[in-house]
């Protein structure tokens, strides 16, 4: 049984039953900062700087990790293994980006205003499902637009019993409304595109607990707001959960990430056994049961023709 000491306090169940007999005397971190050459961690709220073993891989951490550590020399040990994970897949020459590692709960965030994109927010959704995480929509900026109710409507189909919150990230409410997502112990992670306002969101997340995340305006021309955050960072919440912040992502490329396309795109998976071939690309066999459904009006050819480009996208291999 791990033992119990204020450096444990926080650590989950799940973590917890993984610490052995002999390695009571090591001290639960988790990962605040990942860089080039060094690591960071809080140890009961405080924050250190990890001592690297020879040849450490700081690539093969993510923010949200739980690792275990010498109490005075900070070395680390090993990892502990991960609740789930969330990769930003490689493409072309360059390497699998670990996102963030245990988290409960991934907000995408997008805004009420035109750069709301229904294929970006798939390709969030897909990876969400596949990381092992509940993905909620977070529509930013809702008293911005005339018609919050179009975008709710449409993030609301793009997946069964997806949760979709609208809201003012500086408004009071704000943090009420995501409240039930954000528990005391629970992890929760915000990723969308830059400028969407996901640093307000921390900010009132946070609370007074630490200082605030630097804000962007929105650019006039297009919708957009200013890059801000340039790096992933784990923040204790006010509520006693965190929050996982990170950097806006435009370029979103999915590989080897199917059975969260098939989760994301349920209307089509569920009518593909019935259809005539096994391997039907829904496309132009006879017997397609998926076409049928187009022609019945089951199925959204628009979205059918998003779902037939994630897959090409999917099953291509990745480029070195």
């Amino acid at each position: 049984m791990a033992p119990q000491d204020p450096a444990r306090s926080a650590l989950p169940p799940f973590f917890a039953d993984q610490i052995a007999e002999s390695e009571i005397a090591l001290h639960p971190a988790r990962i605040d900062g990942v860089h080039r050459d060094r690591l960071s961690a809080l140890i009961a709220g405080t924050q250190v700087a990890l001592t690297l073993p020879p040849r450490a891989d700081t690539g093969a951490f993510a923010v949200g990790d739980w690792v275990l550590v010498e109490p005075l020399t900070h070395l680390l040990i090993r990892r502990l293994e991960r609740k789930s994970l969330l990769q930003r897949p490689a493409e072309g020459r360059r390497p699998t980006q670990l996102v963030a590692a245990n988290i409960d709960t991934l907000f995408i965030a997008a805004s009420c205003n035109a750069d709301f994109n229904i294929a970006r927010l798939e390709r969030y959704l897909a990876l969400a499902n596949d990381a092992g995480t509940d993905p909620v929509i977070v529509l930013t900026k809702s008293d911005l637009a005339e018609d919050p109710g179009t975008f709710i409507a449409q993030a609301t189909a793009l997946q069964r019993q997806l949760p979709v919150v609208a809201l003012n990230g500086k408004a009071p409410d704000a943090v009420a409304m995501l409240a039930p997502w954000c528990t005391p112990g629970a992890t929760v992670a915000l990723v969308g595109s830059s400028g969407v306002g996901k640093s307000t969101l921390v900010n009132a997340l946070v609370g007074q607990a630490e200082a605030p995340q630097q804000t962007g305006a929105v650019r006039q021309s297009d919708a957009r707001g200013r890059h801000v955050t340039t790096s992933r960072s784990l923040h204790a919440m006010a509520g006693g959960g965190w929050v996982i912040d990170t950097p806006g992502m435009r370029s979103l490329h999915v590989q080897d990430v199917r059975e969260g396309i098939d989760t994301l795109f349920a209307e089509i998976t569920e009518l593909a056994p019935a259809c005539k071939f096994r391997d039907c690309s829904h496309d132009h066999e006879p017997g397609c049961a998926v076409r049928a459904g187009v022609k019945a009006g089951t199925v959204d050819p628009e979205r059918l023709a998003r779902w037939r480009k994630l897959q090409d996208e999917n099953r291509a291999p990745a480029r070195r």
